[in-house]
């Protein structure tokens, strides 16, 4: 139902599981695990699998803590790509990437929910992509020392707020992995 003419497919959008990004967060290993099976299903459907990560001054391309964590491993031919900002879509390839698989809905896991999920979920969504959160594929680290609610909270609002998103011609839904329908 995208509003993207001829773009009937969907990917699966990995957003910063990278060393430095997931060191701390709420059940990494868990979300971590959860994340994998997702990835593995998107290759056994013959869905494009997306590599996204966070590059800058903390995170520098090449280094240990900007590396995906050990436990996945992008395949040979999946694209990646490398921003600077939350949104992923802002100042990367990625539209042209998707455009060029004819993707019309991204499903999005990853890192940190409060930051470059809610930005690139949203970013999707105002630019016509259907978008789909996975609800137990994305996580973050605890910031409540500076006043945000502790992790799983905002986890559980991010899923709460983003299942009631909605625009004409275009679907934002929330879905477990287990859950989860890639073609």
């Amino acid at each position: 139902m995208t509003t993207l003419q001829d773009r009937d497919r969907t990917a699966l959008l990995v957003i910063d599981v990278q060393n430095a990004v997931v060191e701390g967060a709420h059940e990494r290993d868990d979300t971590v695990a959860r994340i994998a099976g997702v990835v593995e299903r998107a290759r056994g459907a013959d869905v494009p699998v997306v590599w996204v990560q966070q590059t800058d001054e903390r995170l520098v391309e090449g280094s240990d803590g900007w590396a995906i964590v050990p436990e996945l491993s992008p395949a040979e031919g999946e694209a990646r790509i490398l921003k600077e900002y939350g949104d992923s879509f802002e100042a990367t390839p990625l539209e042209s990437v998707l455009a060029e698989h004819r993707v019309g809905r991204v499903v999005v896991v990853g890192a940190q929910t409060d930051a470059c999920i809610r930005a690139t979920i949203h970013g999707a969504f105002v630019r016509g992509y259907d978008t789909t959160l996975v609800s137990d594929a994305h996580t973050t680290e605890d910031l409540s020392d500076w006043g945000a609610p502790p992790p799983d909270k905002v986890i559980a609002l991010t899923n709460l707020y983003w299942q009631y998103q909605d625009g004409p011609g275009r679907v934002a839904q929330v879905v477990e992995s287990a859950e989860l329908v890639l073609t």
